[in-house]
This record gives C-alpha cells, sequence and structure tokens, in this order.
C-alpha cells in the first residue's frame, strides 16, 4: 500500500505555558550588570597600552575591592568571599604559593594588536570569577569580562574567548563564546551551545581540553 499512512495519535498539541507572567525582575541599578566594563580604580596609568608587565594580583585586588563596595556584599558583581580569599596573595609577584589567583595569560582578544589580561580568582576550589582586563586609550585599566562560574575549560582563539561549564546533564557541556564588541566596549556573549562529552568523561583532565564529568 502506497500513499500516506497514519502514524497513530501523537496526542494532543498544547501552547506552551507561561509561569509567573505577572513577575518581572527588576532592572539592574548603574554599574551593577555583572558583564558591564567598568575602569577598576586606584591603578597606575599604563603608558604602553598593553597589559604585558601589569601584576595580574594587583589588578584583580583592585578590582574585587572596587566591586565588593560597588554591590555592598551582595555578590551582585563578585562573591562576598573573594576580598577574603585574596588575603592569602603576599607581595610577591606571583602572590606566592597559596594565592588563589591563577596565572595570568596575556592575549589580544580586541584585535588592537595589543595584549590583555586574562586570568581568575579561585572561590572555593569548584567555582571562580574569571576576569579579562584591557588598556584604554587614556591608560586606564578597565575590566571588559566577569564571569562567576565553574571553570571546567577556558579557551582562547584569536579575538574568542570560549567559557566550558558543566550541565545538570553529566552528557552535555555548556560552551560560551565571547567576542569584543567595540561598541559596548565588552567581551559580549555571541554563542552559547551545548557539547557532547559522554566520550570525554573517562578521559583524563588535560585531554581534549576538558573533563566532562566530575
Amino acid at each position: 500500500m502506497e500513499g500516506l499512512q497514519s502514524a497513530g495519535d501523537f496526542g494532543t498539541v498544547h501552547a506552551p505555558q507561561s509561569l509567573w507572567r505577572e513577575i518581572r525582575p527588576d532592572p539592574p541599578g548603574s554599574g551593577q550588570e555583572p558583564g558591564a566594563a567598568a575602569v577598576v580604580p586606584g591603578l597606575p596609568e599604563v603608558t604602553t597600552g598593553s597589559m604585558r608587565g601589569v601584576n595580574a594580583v594587583d589588578v584583580v585586588r583592585a578590582d574585587v575591592t572596587a566591586a565588593t563596595a560597588q554591590d555592598g556584599g551582595t555578590g551582585r558583581l563578585v562573591d562576598p568571599r573573594a576580598a577574603q580569599r585574596l588575603t592569602l596573595c603576599t607581595q610577591a609577584v606571583d602572590g606566592g604559593p597559596d594565592c588563589p589567583v591563577r596565572p595570568p595569560v596575556l592575549h589580544d582578544v580586541t584585535g588592537n594588536g595589543k595584549d590583555e589580561l586574562i586570568t581568575a580568582l579561585d572561590i572555593d576550589g569548584r567555582l571562580s570569577e574569571l576576569r579579562v582586563y584591557t588598556v584604554r586609550d587614556d591608560g586606564s585599566i578597565a575590566r571588559i569580562l566577569s564571569r562567576r562560574a565553574v571553570l571546567e575549560g577556558v579557551e582562547v582563539a584569536a579575538e574568542h574567548l570560549a567559557v566550558r561549564e558543566p550541565t545538570s546533564n553529566p552528557e552535555y557541556i555548556s560552551v560560551s563564546d565571547y567576542v569584543w564588541d567595540p561598541d559596548a566596549g565588552i567581551m559580549n556573549l555571541s554563542q552559547l551551545t551545548l557539547d557532547e562529552c559522554s566520550a570525554l568523561a573517562k578521559a583524563p583532565l588535560g585531554e581534549d581540553g576538558a573533563r566532562c564529568a566530575r
């Protein structure tokens, strides 16, 4: 028998149900958006236009101090534990062996031929505060990306920064791709995808860039 055939009863199709339609979040206050660019106060002017040679621990400390004061310890801009964690850093260039600030990575993510600073402050062995900083034309240092995340992996290529995070499903990992937005003056989210990671679950950390199952 040829032609169209019934595949059976698929049931009744229902439109999506919108939950809590009458409740809306308040808009963020000025400067209260975690991803917004912000000049980091209290740092010397950088005359080279590059973050190369700038002490990463000093930059993160100044940024955390300013963000904590701005959000009043609410955690909107920075984890409330971040300032306490930074007390583990010494005056050594790298902050010393117990400093939770990750080794700095210098990479041009804005396309101007000069290096930005990519680093992260580890909060509790799992959660981290990812930060990217650039030098503005006036010599000030500005944060152009802030992201609180479980950093399963961070990859940089050309002007792209990809952040890999675990999801509630152990077979998938979330990948957020950030690119420089010259109009907004920040690293903006350009793509959010899910990668299958079941094949990586048994691989040691470092193979294929990430380990999915923990």
